[in-house]
């Protein structure tokens, strides 16, 4: 059992302000431990052990290794790794990693507090509250942003494919903003709390602002391809989608730059195959962007209008008909080009672009039924708005042709 007295060395390191790896040596000491602190996203902080191996050993949660959360209130801020050569009181334990998760926590202010100012500027660039060059200048100069050759937005955004640990979203941000220093240095990102960022990127996804100072549109796009590729290599079993501005020249037109790379977010969410798209990638979607920027409700009641009576119907019954519809429309219209494209049966298809007619009043035969549908979809994606994308279950999938007489769902 660990003497008591040797809290007196860990107390006294805090109160003179000592340094997390000197708090940490002193608790190793107290427990007869080696001991390692690692960070909420996995960085090693600090380290007391006998030697690199068992170093190695401490971080790899090696035979004999315990481990600790450190809380502050009821926040994760990191993990203590032990291996003791007698078993410590849990009581000194608790109080040891109380300590410690108090000075990992005081280690991260500073952090933190770059990342609050980032975050209120990010969000009054997205919100269109700051737009004079002048105040927008000088809170960049607060946060040491160099932005007077111009820089570029991006919106990226995570899906788990499984449940996600504590601090989740905090990690995804990190990743994100680090996959964007790798190309410029200075680059700064922020949690989206934008109004329907949540719908945008799933019950359990997360959205990402990014700022990439610099007025180089090959930077910009090296950054755009360093964020997902950061992200891919971090966040295993997650589906991505990401948005990149045109360059802003002028720091005034970063709230212009914003809303290109959220349509272009919604945009590649709508197309998983592409990814991360441009805005210059988007084709007709950036005539829309005004719309969306100046008067969204017009675009929702156009989609209201349109498709979402499609959207609806394939929540309730997992059906496909938005992913048909979408299909016949790039093979311009050809069912048997659609039938192949989908792998199924054309008299599938046939049924499904019925079942649009009567959902939606709009008749794919017709060019004005078909531009209407596709100004629809357009919004929708624009809108961010996704979609089911369930098993095709209505009558005349299975065999590839409706039955005589079958009913059809209303």
């Amino acid at each position: 059992m660990p003497d008591l007295t040797g809290l007196d060395a860990v107390t006294e390191a805090v109160e003179r302000g000592a340094s997390l790896p000197e708090v940490v040596r002193a608790a190793a000491r107290a427990l007869e431990a080696s001991l390692a602190v690692t960070d909420a996203w996995g960085a090693t902080l600090a380290v007391a052990a006998r030697s690199p191996a068992e170093e190695r050993s401490l971080l790899a949660g090696g035979e004999g290794i315990a481990t600790a959360p450190l809380r502050v209130a009821d926040e994760i801020v990191g993990t203590l790794h032990m291996r003791a050569r007698t078993e410590p009181g849990a009581s000194i334990v608790r109080l040891l990693t109380t300590m410690i998760a108090s000075e990992v926590e005081r280690v991260r202010a500073p952090a933190l507090a770059s990342e609050g100012a980032a975050a209120a500027f990010l969000g009054a660039i997205a919100t269109r509250e700051l737009v004079d060059r002048a105040e927008l200048l000088a809170r960049a100069g607060e946060l040491s942003l160099p932005l007077e050759g111009g820089a570029s937005m991006i919106v990226a955004r995570a899906h788990p494919q499984r449940p996600t640990e504590e601090g989740w979203r905090a990690r995804v941000r990190a990743i994100s903003e680090r996959g964007a220093r790798a190309v410029a240095s200075h680059s700064i990102a922020a949690l989206s709390e934008r109004d329907g960022a949540g719908a945008a990127a799933g019950a359990a996804g997360v959205e990402v602002l990014l700022l990439v100072p610099g007025g180089d549109e090959a930077l910009a796009r090296r950054a755009g391809e360093s964020v997902l590729r950061e992200m891919e290599a971090s966040l295993p079993g997650c589906t991505f989608a990401l948005g990149r501005s045109r360059v802003a020249g002028d720091p005034a037109e970063l709230a212009r730059a914003a809303s290109e790379a959220l349509l272009a977010a919604n945009v590649a969410e709508g197309s998983p195959q592409a990814g991360a798209l441009s805005f210059e990638e988007t084709g007709a979607y950036r005539l829309l962007l005004s719309t969306m920027s100046e008067n969204p409700r017009e675009l929702q009641r156009f989609y209201e209008e349109t498709v979402e009576p499609l959207v609806g119907y394939d929540e309730q019954y997992e059906t496909t008909l938005v992913q048909t519809l979408d299909s016949f429309l790039e093979a311009d219209g050809n069912v048997a080009g659609t039938a192949q494209r989908l792998y199924t049966h054309r008299h599938t298809i046939y049924y499904r672009l019925e079942r649009v007619r009567e959902l939606t009043g709009l008749d794919v035969s017709s060019t004005d039924g078909r531009e209407k549908l596709s100004l629809g979809l357009k919004a929708m994606r624009v809108l961010g708005i996704s979609t089911a994308r369930g098993p095709a279950t209505e009558e005349g999938a299975a065999g590839g042709r409706v039955p005589r007489g079958a009913p059809r769902r209303e």
